[in-house]
């Protein structure tokens, strides 16, 4: 045998064997390309399919959950302006209903309080009013029942009776606590429905309720009688069920997780027909209300892929069957060696052609980075650098070459505190997080006096391989100008300060020194003081408009709850009219606790002085979790509120909304605010507060996972 094929490699020839082997090896390997390529390319058709699907998801169900929210608050508005809510009035508000095809909806229902000594007046008085055979049934005592009074039906199950007590289950009491307490729309924990509990196991559905609080038309005095609430229920699988089958027409899977209280998690509902392997992913962030729930978006990449899954490996195998007859071809036609020969020269100039064409474009991309004055660098998946420019390499030194000794640190801008190594943009990128200009100080032996650096980072992928790729801008003579301004800011304000003292200071001994104190020379000093005053003022909100942009941030675990009652105790211990002060459960932050009692203070501070003359000020402090590892802290009052035309400009520096009125201020606090809250990463924000007045709002990060607030408080009166 093995004399046979030596006869045959003989006759074939060493340039015929080599055509061969050549053949053979080059077409296998473009087979199998081409066979990864189709199946890279159903890859990427399948997350296409799915980038679509969760884009469309996302988009349906905020905006179905808008709409129903505002059919909800528009019904509330409704039955609010009757003086004398009939059964008639509810019935003919709530008929438009019937064709706004809710998906899901279970019944709108109207609600109100009372407590164990008003059960039979309430009776009395709904009965009067259309309900002929309301019959309240108050679960235990005690405490404040919750009954329903006018159901409008929306789907064709059984509603709950007229009288049902909804303060037997915990979940929808809460949410109707919470938008009475709010003045807004609150959604519930997810449970099963009172009206759906006789239903079999199987049959049951997670469901939840929207609220929102019913108020009369406001007084006079600007103060609005509540006088109940508007309450819609929905089957979260039925909700879920017919908004996304419209939306991604049967090509995704989809799960709605809700946070209930406590931080747990729990899955609504599910919608499955995108195959029998879902394997790809998107999780989206929809806010409901007063809560934010996840939506889980899945695809079966193999069925999205755009052509049938075995195709790639009918494509190896047909190319490889293609290959092997080329060979045996080329085998049987050996004798050809001319036409052979000619056939592999040709193979192999179009290969060195593509050689030459690959190493002009690494020539002219390596010219292309010798050229950036940004430090630019790629790193392989163990965070080694593999590609850097010259501009990287007078940068960062020894760094870029591994600096074993660790003598090399990266610091915060502070220049003192050691940057976390997990929140490097370079290990936020290879963990596939995307980072813009972070600022940081890098200092070495050879950067003994540090260079200020902004870095950006993005992940990369290429052929399953994880890597980074890291811009370095150097920003250190721009940090350098700043603060010689800061430092002149500083001299300025100091050397400000010393006549203004002095002026006061005389100002004060003329004023006790007028012997008859004559009214014309009295005011006359009485306005220098003033003045003296509003300058000091103005010089100490400069000097902290700086240091809020160029002090040292010293993130630390903060406690809220102290922070704000500390802050409470001491703007209202002096006052003569106490206030009236609602602080809710807040959680712990990260922050430089400095820095967010400035913040706290400011909009305590402007809550207590923007309001109208004889009103006793009133300030709501709540916090809610804002996305994974942020909380949302809110200060709400009921003052003279923001024009709207003032509201985008309310944080710049100087900008004052009440310009020309009886009121104080230098118009830089809110600008402070803004860059420590900047400074945090965060935002800061200011909308109108239901019911007059304004609600601040601003983010920090948070120091430990928290929970969304309760209705837990305590008041300083």
């Amino acid at each position: 045998m093995t004399g046979r094929l030596g006869k045959a490699i003989r006759r074939v020839g060493r340039t015929g064997a080599l055509a061969i082997t050549l053949v053979l090896a080059l077409g296998l390997g473009a087979s199998w390309q081409a066979a990864h390529a189709i199946r890279d390319g159903q890859r990427e058709r399948a997350q296409g399919v799915l980038d679509r699907a969760a884009m469309l998801s996302d988009a349906s169900v905020r905006s179905e959950i808008h709409r129903y929210l505002d059919a909800l608050r528009t019904v509330a508005a409704a039955v609010g302006s009757h003086d004398e809510l009939t059964a008639d009035d509810f019935a003919a508000t709530t008929a438009p209903l019937r064709q706004a095809g809710l998906v899901g909806a279970t019944s709108l229902v109207f609600l109100v309080a009372a407590d164990d000594t008003q059960i039979a007046s309430v009776q009395n008085y709904w009965r009067d009013r259309g309900a002929a055979d309301l019959r309240l049934h108050p679960q235990g005592s005690g405490h404040e029942h919750l009954f329903t009074i006018f159901t409008r039906p929306l789907d064709t199950s059984a509603v709950l009776p007229a009288g049902t007590d909804l303060s037997q289950a915990s979940e929808p009491t809460t949410a109707l606590w919470e938008s009475r307490r709010s003045g807004e729309a609150a959604v519930s924990d997810t449970y099963v429905l009172l009206r759906d509990r006789g239903l079999p196991a199987d049959r049951q559905q997670l469901s939840f309720v929207l609220a929102a609080p019913a108020y009369g038309d406001p007084a006079p005095d600007g103060r609005r009688d509540f006088k109940g609430w508007v309450v819609l229920g929905l089957r979260g699988q039925d909700f879920i069920g017919g908004v996304l089958t419209r939306a991604t027409q049967g090509q995704a899977d989809a799960e709605l997780w809700a946070q209930n209280g406590g931080g747990q998690e729990s899955r609504v509902a599910r919608l499955h027909q995108a195959g029998q392997h879902p394997d790809s992913h998107r999780d989206l962030h929809v806010q409901i209300a007063n809560r934010e729930w996840r939506l889980v978006v899945s695809v079966d990449a193999a069925r999205m892929g755009g052509s049938a899954p075995i195709l790639p490996l009918v494509v190896g195998l047909g190319g490889t069957l293609l290959t092997l007859l080329v060979c045996a071809m080329l085998w049987a036609l050996a004798g050809a060696r001319g036409r052979a020969e000619e056939r592999v020269v040709t193979a192999t100039a179009g290969l060195r052609a593509a050689q030459r064409t690959a190493d002009n474009q690494l020539a002219l991309l390596n010219g292309i980075l010798d050229r950036i004055s940004d430090g630019v660098g790629v790193v392989d998946a163990d965070g080694a650098f593999i590609v850097h420019n010259p501009a990287a390499q007078a940068m960062l030194g020894r760094t870029l070459d591994g600096d074993e000794s660790g003598a090399s640190r990266f610091l915060r801008p502070d220049g003192v505190t050691e940057f976390p190594a997990d929140e490097l943009p370079l290990v936020r990128a290879l963990a596939g997080e995307s980072t813009d200009r972070v600022e940081m100080i890098l200092r070495g032996p050879d950067r003994p006096d540090g260079v200020f650096l902004s870095v950006s980072g993005r992940p990369l992928d290429h052929d399953g391989q994880r890597g980074a790729i890291v811009v370095f801008h150097d920003i250190t003579e721009a940090r350098e100008r700043e603060a010689d301004l800061a430092a002149f800011a500083g001299i300025v304000a100091h050397d400000l300060k010393n006549p203004l003292t002095v002026i006061g200071a005389h100002a004060e001994m003329a004023r006790d020194a007028l012997p008859d104190r004559p009214d014309q020379a009295y005011d006359s000093l009485e306005r220098v003081g003033a003045g003296v005053v509003r300058m000091r003022r103005l010089i100490d909100d400069l000097l902290a408009y700086v240091t809020a942009r160029d002090a040292a941030l010293k993130p630390c675990e903060v406690d809220l709850g102290e922070l704000v009652a500390d802050v409470v105790a001491e703007r209202v211990g002096h006052l003569r009219v106490r206030p009236d002060v609602y602080v809710g459960t807040l959680p712990r932050a990260e922050a430089d606790p400095a820095m967010l009692r400035h913040v706290l203070d400011n909009l305590v501070g402007n809550a207590l002085k923007y309001v109208r003359p004889g009103r006793v000020p009133k300030v709501d402090i709540s916090a809610q979790p804002s996305g994974p590892g942020w909380i949302r802290v809110e200060v709400a009052d009921r003052g003279i509120g923001i024009p709207d035309a003032d509201k985008p400009h309310v944080f710049e520096s100087f900008h004052r909304a009440h310009a020309g009125q009886s009121y104080g201020g230098t118009g830089l606090g809110l600008a402070i605010c803004r860059r420590i809250v900047d400074r945090h990463g965060g935002t800061i924000t200011v909308t109108d507060n239901p019911g007059g007045g304004s609600r601040f709002s601003f983010t920090v990060p948070a120091a430990v996972p928290v929970a969304p607030a309760t209705v837990d408080a305590h008041e300083y009166v």
